[in-house]
């Protein structure tokens, strides 16, 4: 079991991928600080991102400059190959044990002001909390906070990307992180097999338009491209991670 940070490597930031930005950089930024994010985009003052960590870190970062602000990952308690919370991304980084030491957890989701938050000695009584829960695969997580930054060198022990991503621009880039890369087996979808019910209509009509089958690298083009309202294109990725993985024992 791991601490996971999840991504999409080549999906775009500031002219370019973000990917490039955690190499240039050197660390992974909170959304205070990037302006992104795989989720809502409510990270400024009064925002719901805002008071939901105004509450959970009883006003600890109200004042602080948007750089302390924690950085959001998950427990992989399952140690799923693709993260502990593919929904918020196609790739994670993969923490060192010591990164538990200054980080915090809650179940569910902060988007829900869980009363359940602690630190690591709380992750056995989160975990049974998840499990009973009964959540889909995307919303079964038990949500991680890490504090004080997250510096590739120091935190990070490996990169783990979906294999589409062997070659091109990402490949080009991940050798700079100076952490071991890995892959998991990948998410991989026929357009013709998409649960419209899962995310509605557009979602998967906008699959079909891309190709016959769908990967993250050709979901990426399509967010980078600015062809497409973002919310779409961040629903058909839930129906990829949902539906695509094609490692068995993750299936469900």
């Amino acid at each position: 079991m791991s601490l996971t940070l999840q991504f999409h490597p080549d999906w775009p930031h500031q002219g370019g991928l973000v990917i490039e930005a955690i190499a240039r950089d050197g660390s992974y930024r909170s959304q205070f600080e990037t302006g992104s994010s795989n989720g809502g985009l409510t990270a400024y003052p009064g925002g719901d991102r805002w008071r939901w960590e105004s509450r959970l870190f009883a006003g600890r970062y109200d004042v602080l400059d948007p750089s302390a602000r924690p950085v959001y990952g998950a427990w992989n308690r399952n140690d799923d190959v693709y993260g502990g919370s593919p929904r918020f991304g196609s790739a994670h980084l993969r923490l060192r044990s010591h990164v538990m030491e200054r980080a915090t957890f809650c179940f569910p989701d902060s988007v829900f002001e869980p009363a359940e938050v602690g630190n690591a000695d709380a992750l056995d009584r989160l975990s049974v909390l998840a499990e009973s829960a009964g959540h889909d695969y995307l919303d079964d997580y038990v949500e991680a906070h890490v504090h004080s930054g997250v510096s590739i060198a120091e935190a990070v022990e490996a990169v783990v990307l979906d294999p589409c991503h062997r070659d091109g621009a990402v490949a080009e880039v991940v050798g700079q992180l100076g952490c071991a890369v890995e892959y998991h087996p990948g998410f991989r979808l026929a357009t013709a097999e998409l649960d419209v019910s899962f995310r509605g209509p557009e979602p998967a009509a906008l699959a079909r338009q891309l190709g016959e089958v769908i990967t993250p690298d050709l979901l990426a083009g399509a967010a980078r491209s600015g062809e497409y309202p973002a919310q779409t294109v961040k629903r058909l990725w839930h129906l990829l991670a949902r539906f695509g993985r094609q490692h068995s024992e993750t299936q469900s």
